[in-house]
């Protein structure tokens, strides 16, 4: 069973596609990036200010699907620039501190909104 997530507690998706699909024991998110969903605006600052904002989007569409950062089983993280990888782990830690999931960092040329981070998600249900 094949069931689309969306929340106005995580920003609205800005092309054709879903915030997440909920299939059978399974949640699949869509790539967050750092738009604040009550001003619709890109959070500033830096990379911190950014994945903080990132990962409350991310932690917002899983409980709207019934799960939550701690049922996070992969991430994929697509960083603007590797030189910012030790900052993206402090705020990471901050977010998943027990039962760490498995993750991916690739460093890309460019992010919707030209970004400096987002990340998406599979976690159980």
């Amino acid at each position: 069973m094949r069931q689309t997530i969306n929340t106005e507690k995580a920003p609205a998706a800005i092309g054709p596609y879903s915030q997440a699909i909920k299939c059978g024991d399974y949640v699949f998110t869509s790539g967050q990036i750092p738009i604040d969903p009550e001003t619709g605006e890109l959070v500033t600052g830096g990379i911190k200010e950014q994945a903080q904002q990132v990962i409350k989007n991310l932690e917002a569409v899983l409980e709207a699907a019934g799960s939550s950062l701690q049922k996070v089983i992969k991430t994929t993280v697509f960083i603007k620039d590797m030189n910012e990888f030790s900052v993206l782990n402090e705020v990471y830690s901050e977010f998943f501190s027990s039962s760490l999931p498995a993750r991916s960092t690739i460093e890309v040329a460019r992010l919707p909104k030209d970004v400096l981070v987002e990340i998406e998600a599979i976690a159980m249900a």
